[in-house]
């Protein structure tokens, strides 16, 4: 994680989203609790001790995050086509933290005021302590894997803060995320267009 001030001038642009009405996926287990985590079919998931208090404010590279909650039920949005409405507005990034199984690129569909339609690259570089494929930048990591019967140690998992561009000069109103169930988001934050 890079840890940047608050006060920096990504921040002072940056609204996260409540996406809390469309997790679907729990993702982060706690080692006395290691079956509760389903992050892919094999039921890994992310080790708690080794991330931030869960409905917290996280900064990743001076980008302002809603942390799920942790161990408290679903985490994550597993992707599935939901629908995120955004607040209007006009916008220069999507941001995500996000994990893959595998690394996936898929299309999110922008939705804007005036009824026209953007799909954009959606990137998302593998879980399994991979290098960062697509570029992005590395958010937190777990250095063990929580297996369904047992804690696995050597082998990390990553969360990595991705985003997305917002290049239509029109106000956004919502985002569609893909039909692709190897695609975990954790939090949205929307980046605004400086005025």
């Amino acid at each position: 994680m890079t840890a940047t001030p608050v006060t920096s001038a990504i921040t002072r642009l940056c609204d996260p989203v409540d996406i809390s009405g469309h997790r679907n996926n729990t993702a982060v287990s706690a080692a006395t609790e290691t079956k509760a985590g389903e992050f892919n079919v094999w039921g890994n998931s992310f080790a708690a001790e080794y991330l931030p208090k869960g409905r917290s404010t996280v900064h990743v590279d001076g980008v302002p995050f809603l942390f799920p909650p942790v161990c408290e039920g679903p985490d994550n949005i597993r992707c599935a086509g939901q629908f995120i409405e955004v607040p209007e507005g006009r916008y220069d990034w999507v941001h995500v933290l996000a994990a893959s199984e595998r690394r996936c690129e898929d299309t999110v569909d922008l939705n804007f005021a005036d009824g026209s339609v953007d799909a954009e690259a959606l990137r998302v570089s593998d879980f399994w302590a991979a290098p960062a494929w697509f570029g992005e930048v590395k958010a937190f990591q777990s250095l063990v894997m929580h297996y369904p019967h047992h804690v696995q140690r050597g082998v990390p998992a990553v969360m990595w803060a991705q985003r997305v561009p917002v290049t239509r000069r029109a106000d956004l109103t919502g985002i569609l995320l893909p039909r692709n169930v190897a695609v975990h988001v954790f939090a949205v934050t929307l980046q605004r267009t400086e005025s």
